[in-house]
């Protein structure tokens, strides 16, 4: 009864045409609905039975192709078990690279989107306020006021060409998706953007080098916060397009990322956050599960965020408790991610290079390290009962701490109170840009594959970690869950294998060039149009999966691969996981190898009886 109920859902969902191809039930004005009828399915202009090789005696070759299209459905309706869908478990952790955890010692956190995990409710308010401060203080047209934010309408690692005021979708290879370019809240059509590219979709290496996403004219938009920026730039850019306004695209692009920045400087998101932490932070007794577990294994933990200690405070207060601090070896705040990871540079009181001589007075790079005793310049580092254990042990190694972590006294840090035992917390209280994590390395000896690191932007969190120090990285993808939900449905699956399996059949039976059957060919790769279309839309109507150009990674998925050894939507899947687990990454088929794929088993490729159809390519 299960596979009739498969049967069903699969007519309901893959292609059927009449007039010698599919028909599409509609399933929005752009993009046709498909799906494949059950094996006794006939399209009306084709034979109901076709030959196994190419046409013989005076077979039409049209006819032939059609035979193979039916071949091919009654294929993928019986490859497709009930079974088949959800598949995928959204709580599961991804792999891109084997990892043991039974060799990680150290475990690393960001904390916004890491170790709290906020509700997309934040995303309206942040919007709401950049708008207002954009009408109120950099005086824009009161219009703007009419906008409020839309959640559905952008996705994480979009690119944005600054002087095309063009936001937009690009794969792994630098070209952008047809049909994903939006200025203001219009869709771009085709023809325009490869016009506006010179003639290609392809996007120069060179304005998009930058190493954080930044080239000098395109920016990459990477972390989750950065949703209601991009909706409130295309409002702006449609509200003065739409009003015929003329404005300089580099002057709108810094106002409305100005306007964003504020609502974190100013510290109102902060603000509403802890105002309502019940509303805003997610999973917090998720978070002080994971915790907990690695402590009670012996773990060492510790903290590096961009964000103020007070926040951090009330945030961990919230999930985890008022000891929180006792959980972790080291709490590193306000680092100033990415510059953190990478500056060598020691600035000092006197010595001419430090920020304030440099007229660098409103720089912070503020440093969270223990509790304990400001030290003096030159004072060698003198462990109380404050200091971790481990920690006390690494002092004493290194004999003299460097000046980033010792001038306490001389730059104003401020020690906060602990219990008798526990690991160091302190806060650097003067804006003065000093330390690093090389400082860190050195005092911690923290070094390789035995430390594991969390964080959500790929770039300011894990780049650095894993190409210039060896650690080990997770990434925290919160959209992960809904992707994986969406792939686990029937629509999805069927959709996606029909489209696999038209797509070999397109590149296999392509040798036929006769007028009737270039006519089917040319149904088909409007078919496959129409399929791409779905499939793209069952994500986001704009822009489709955060992972996905059509068969593609994207832009984003590429960087994903390159710098986190772990994917998860969020950090309690660690509690699915023995804290000894090994993660082994699925082999992905080279496109030389002999991979199981849908279009080449739709094509008979592992019985291969369409190689006669092919031979005179060899």
């Amino acid at each position: 009864m299960a596979g009739v109920g498969l049967r069903a859902a699969a007519r309901r969902y893959l292609p059927r045409r009449d007039h010698g191809g599919p028909r599409a039930a509609s399933s929005s004005p752009s993009c046709p609905g498909c799906g494949p009828p059950g094996p006794g399915a006939h399209c009306p202009g084709a034979p109901r039975s076709a030959p196994a090789s190419a046409p013989a005696g005076g077979a039409e070759p049209s006819a032939h192709l059609w035979a193979r299209y039916q071949d091919m459905r009654r294929l993928v309706h019986d490859l497709l078990p009930p079974e088949v869908c959800s598949l995928l478990n959204p709580a599961a952790i991804y792999a891109n690279n084997e990892i043991s955890l039974r060799n990680v010692e150290v475990y690393g956190f960001d904390y916004d989107y890491t170790l709290a995990q906020y509700a997309d409710t934040l995303h309206p308010e942040i919007f709401s306020a950049a708008r207002d401060i954009l009408i109120e203080h950099y005086k824009y047209p009161e219009g703007i006021r009419k906008y409020d934010y839309n959640p559905s309408f952008a996705i994480r690692g979009l690119h944005y060409d600054i002087q095309k005021s063009l936001l937009m979708k690009i794969d792994a290879f630098h070209y952008v998706q047809l049909g994903t370019a939006y200025r203001g809240l219009q869709p771009v059509p085709d023809e325009e953007v490869i016009d506006l590219y010179g003639g290609t979709q392809h996007i120069p290496l060179y304005q998009m080098s930058g190493f954080y996403g930044k080239g000098p004219s395109i920016k990459q938009f990477m972390d989750i916060f950065s949703l209601p920026e991009m909706a409130l730039l295309s409002c702006v850019v449609d509200h003065f397009l739409g009003h015929g306004l003329e404005f300089d695209q580099a002057h709108l692009y810094k106002d409305v990322t100005d306007a964003i920045r504020d609502v974190h400087v100013k510290g109102l998101m902060y603000q509403w956050i802890e105002r309502d932490m019940e509303k805003y932070i997610l999973r917090g007794d998720e978070t002080f599960a994971v915790l907990s577990r690695l402590v009670a294994h012996g773990k060492q933990l510790f903290l590096i965020t961009n964000s103020p200690f007070s926040f951090v405070d009330k945030g961990m207060r919230h999930m985890v408790g008022a000891d929180w601090r006792q959980l972790f070896d080291v709490v590193i705040v306000q680092a100033d991610k990415p510059s953190f990871f990478t500056d060598r540079r020691k600035y000092g009181p006197g010595r001419g290079d430090g920020p304030r001589e440099r007229g660098l007075a409103s720089a912070c790079r503020p440093v969270c390290l223990g509790w304990g005793h400001p030290l003096a310049d030159g004072q060698a580092f003198q462990p109380t009962l404050g200091l971790s254990e481990n920690l006390m042990r690494r002092a004493h190694c290194i004999g003299t701490v460097s000046p980033a972590w010792k001038r306490a006294r001389s730059i104003g840090r401020k020690w906060l109170p602990g219990p008798a035992i526990g690991p160091l917390c302190a806060v650097l209280s003067s804006s003065v840009k000093e330390g690093n994590l090389f400082d860190f390395l050195r005092l911690t000896e923290w070094r390789g594959p035995r430390v594991l690191y969390f964080g959500d932007h790929l770039y300011s969190d894990l780049a650095d970690l894993m190409l210039r120090h060896g650690w080990r990285t997770g990434a925290i993808i919160p959209e992960l869950e809904r992707e994986i939900r969406i792939i686990n449905t029937e629509q999805y699956m069927h959709s996606l294998t029909w489209q696999q399996a038209l797509t070999g059949l397109l590149e296999r039976m392509q040798t036929y060039q006769d007028a009737e059957s270039r006519q089917v060919l040319a149904a088909w790769m409007k078919e496959r149009q129409e399929l791409r279309c779905i499939t793209k839309a069952l994500f986001n109507a704009q822009f489709g999966s955060i992972f996905r150009t059509f068969h593609n990674p994207t832009y984003f998925s590429r960087r994903l691969v390159r710098f986190s050894d772990l994917y998860m939507a969020s950090l309690s899947c660690l509690l699915n996981y023995r804290v000894d687990f090994t993660f082994y990454p699925r082999r992905t088929p080279l496109q030389h190898e002999a991979p199981l794929w849908m279009d080449q088993l739709c094509t008979g490729c592992m019985k291969t009886p369409f190689l006669g159809d092919m031979a005179h390519i060899r």
